[in-house]
C-alpha cells in the first residue's frame, strides 16, 4: 500500500496537514509561491514543505540564502505585485532580522496607502519549546506580533485546525503570522478532510465545556491543559478554550465562558511579564469583574531566557503547575 494511503488511514499529523493544505492551495491558485531556507530540495528543516518543489518546480518553491530580511522583503514585494507568497522562517528566533520588514512595512502598507495596497502574505514560523533545540530555537514571541497593528497572528494546535486556518491565512488580504507549535508537529494524528475547508481567523474553540473554571490557552499548551484537567476530581467541571488566533482575539467566547464559570486560569509558554496572558487578564477584568469569584491566574514561562536542554521542561508550564493553579483558584 502506498505511504500516502497508509497515512490517510491513520489520520494526519500537524506537519502532514500543513503540507496537504499548501499543496492543495498551490494547485488552486497559481499566484502562491513558497520561499525560505531549505524549503525546496530538503523540504524545510521539519520537512513541512517536503515534495512540493518536485510538484510545482523551483520557480514556485524557492530555496533562498540565509537572509531573513531578504526573504521577508522579497515576499512583501511579491505580495504588493499581486502574488500570494508564503515565506518560511526556520525558527521563531530568526524573525528578529526580518522584524523591520514585517512590522514597519508589511503591517503598515494598507494604512500607509489608505487601502490602495495590501500585502497578502502568510509567514510560516515554527514556534515554542519542548524539543531540546539550542538558543533562539524555542521561544514564544506571539505577544510581540499581536502588539503590531496590521498583523494577524495565528497558532493552531491540531492538524484539523492547522489546515483550515492555513487556508484562511493564505486567502486573507493582509499579512498573517502563522505560528506552528513544533512540539506537537508529529505528536499525534487526527482525521483531516481531504477537500477544501477553512476555519475563520479570530474564532476560538471550546475544547471541553465546563461550569466551575475556564482555562484559556493556545498552541502546544492545550495538551498540557488537557492532562491537568484529567488530574482533577470528577466533580470539578473545567471549560477549556483553545484561542487558535492570538490576534484578532475572540473576546466574545472568553467573556461568555468566564461570566459563566466565574474563574479563569490562562496558560502560555512565553515569559509571564507582558505575555499575551496579561492582555487576556485585562479583558476579563474589564468585562467580567462582577462575575469573578477569584483573581485571574496566569501559568506561564519564567522571566528568563529559555534555558538549555536540562532545564527546558522545568521552564515550560506543565500539567502539574496548571493543576495546582486550578486547585488554588477553585479554593479561593
Amino acid at each position: 500500500m502506498p505511504r500516502t494511503d497508509v497515512m490517510k488511514q491513520k489520520g494526519l499529523t500537524l506537519v502532514d496537514a500543513i503540507n496537504e493544505g499548501l499543496e492543495q492551495e498551490m494547485s488552486r491558485d497559481s499566484r502562491i509561491v513558497i520561499l525560505g531556507e531549505d524549503v525546496g530540495h530538503n523540504g524545510g528543516v521539519f520537512r513541512v514543505t517536503e515534495g512540493l518543489q518536485k510538484i510545482f518546480g523551483k520557480d514556485r518553491v524557492i530555496d533562498t540564502p540565509l537572509a531573513e530580511s531578504g526573504i521577508m522583503g522579497t515576499a512583501i514585494g511579491l505580495a504588493m505585485a499581486g502574488m500570494r507568497p508564503i515565506p518560511e522562517i526556520q525558527f521563531e528566533g530568526f524573525l528578529g532580522p526580518a522584524f523591520d520588514q514585517l512590522t514597519n512595512h508589511a503591517a503598515r502598507y494598507r494604512s500607509r496607502t489608505r487601502g490602495a495596497v495590501t500585502v497578502p502574505l502568510t509567514v510560516r514560523v515554527p514556534v515554542g519549546g519542548g524539543i531540546h533545540a539550542p538558543e533562539l530555537h524555542s521561544d514564544s514571541p506571539e505577544a510581540i506580533y499581536a502588539h503590531t497593528p496590521g498583523l494577524k497572528v495565528v497558532m493552531p494546535s491540531t492538524p484539523y485546525d492547522a489546515k483550515g486556518l492555513l487556508l484562511s491565512a493564505i486567502r486573507d488580504p493582509d499579512p498573517v503570522v502563522f505560528f506552528e507549535p513544533k512540539r506537537v508537529y508529529r505528536s499525534f494524528r487526527e482525521e483531516v478532510p481531504e477537500g477544501d475547508y477553512t476555519i475563520p481567523i479570530g474564532q476560538a474553540k471550546v475544547v471541553s465545556e465546563g461550569t466551575d473554571l475556564t482555562i484559556v490557552t493556545w498552541g502546544a499548551s492545550v495538551f498540557e491543559c488537557l492532562a491537568a484537567i484529567d488530574k482533577m476530581p470528577e466533580d470539578v467541571s473545567i471549560e477549556l478554550i483553545d484561542l487558535r488566533t492570538i490576534y484578532p482575539i475572540d473576546t466574545d467566547t472568553i467573556i461568555q465562558s468566564v461570566q459563566k464559570t466565574g474563574r479563569c486560569v490562562i496558560v502560555h509558554e512565553a515569559p509571564k511579564t507582558c505575555g499575551f496572558g496579561a492582555e487576556l487578564s485585562a479583558i476579563i477584568q474589564e468585562h467580567c469583574f462582577l462575575h469573578l469569584k477569584a483573581p485571574v491566574q496566569r501559568v506561564a514561562g519564567f522571566d528568563t531566557v529559555m534555558p538549555y536542554y536540562k532545564l527546558e521542561l522545568e521552564y515550560l508550564p506543565d500539567s502539574k503547575r496548571i493543576s495546582e493553579s486550578v486547585t488554588q483558584t477553585l479554593a479561593y
